[in-house]
């Protein structure tokens, strides 16, 4: 019998959530991210993702050697908590010269300043002993289709990931693909558009992909789906569980929350491929409400941990004769039937 997975789960510090919006101010006091660290393992967490100032807050100001410093500083405060860094991505969407794109701006100046970043961010996750750069393309798209040569930014972009694989021979470049927003139109929309850059790249086996459940709810696709086809291809790197309320902005909701059948698929998925045993992380990405209290607010973060692990206790209960002889008939219907009662605890 197969070893069942033990999983591990991560979460960025931003999911403690001080409750701002675009709409407002925030309604909680900012919680230090140094004080989160202590927070992780009580919460059942031991997995850190990272954007690159998460861990070196006012990078562009500062040497190299204050940098590593800094970094090294993150690196031995997660040791003691007994904690791991899962990646480090460049935050490329609040600098002033990213307005308009990093990598596929039209400006020159700009495509160098985002590529001087990225190898800020990668130095960090040397320091962090790290080796995931995830890149979120997030303003990597236009608002109207004219204002770019869409094949010359994919080309860019494809450059941009061999730049990485060039720079350190370690790491490994984990595209986490989302269709909209902050731009209208993304480049990478999907996990396919991910993989098909990993496999044009000059080190395919050290590029990945990185799902959110939400961002692939957004792109009018199933999550699950999405999954299998990189796992089919074992480019799942990791993933950001979380659930979405229709075709709106990106919500960030608690695993589950709103379509429960469809988490169930993406544990049902993740599991049946054995997902995890390599030391994969489950991570989360989902926001506390707005109108929550207290300080600091983490139930968010519990419940979809809890979540995800009663799911697969449903996956591995799940009578698999049952699923085969519905197949096999193709009597879907019976399949269905047996899937809701299952999930209610019925049978």
């Amino acid at each position: 019998m197969n070893q069942l997975t033990q999983y591990r789960f991560s979460f960025g510090p931003w999911n403690i959530s001080e409750g701002a919006d675009p709409f407002g101010g925030e309604v909680r006091p900012v919680f230090p991210h140094e004080d989160k660290f202590a927070l992780y393992r009580p919460l059942g967490f031991e997995g850190v993702q990272f954007h690159d100032d998460d861990v070196v807050p006012g990078m562009d100001e500062l040497s190299a050697a204050q940098i590593e410093s800094k970094a090294s500083e993150v690196r031995k405060m997660l040791h003691n908590q007994g904690l791991t860094p899962e990646f480090v991505a460049p935050r490329l969407w609040f600098a002033k010269q990213t307005t308009d794109g990093a990598y596929t701006s039209n400006c020159a100046s700009e495509r160098a300043y985002a590529w001087e970043r990225t190898k800020k961010c990668i130095d960090i996750a040397r320091a962090l002993d790290c080796k995931g750069i995830v890149l979120w393309l997030a303003r990597e798209g236009t608002y109207i289709r004219e204002a770019k040569d869409a094949r010359l930014a994919y080309q860019r972009l494809l450059e941009t990931v061999n730049a990485i694989l060039d720079y350190d021979k370690n790491v490994e470049v984990w595209i986490e693909p989302k269709p909209n927003e902050p731009t209208d139109q993304a480049y990478v929309p999907t996990i396919g558009h991910a993989i098909a850059l990993a496999y044009a790249s000059h080190a395919p086996t050290r590029v990945k992909g990185l799902i959110e459940s939400a961002h692939a709810l957004l792109a009018g696709l199933d999550p699950s789906d999405e999954m299998a086809f990189a796992l089919a291809h074992d480019k799942l790197a990791s993933v950001h569980l979380n659930d979405q309320n229709g075709l709106k902005y990106d919500q960030d909701k608690n695993f589950g929350a709103v379509n429960l059948r469809a988490a169930f698929n993406q544990v049902r998925v993740l599991e049946e491929a054995g997902y995890g045993k390599r030391g994969e992380f489950i991570g989360l990405d989902v926001k506390a409400f707005r109108t929550q209290r207290g300080y600091p607010v983490t139930d968010h973060l519990r419940n979809s941990r809890a979540l995800f692990l009663m799911l697969v206790e449903k996956v591995r209960s799940l009578d698999q004769t049952i699923v085969e002889q519905c197949r096999e008939s193709r009597d879907y219907e019976a399949l269905e039937l047996y899937l809701l009662k299952h999930l209610m605890g019925l049978q």
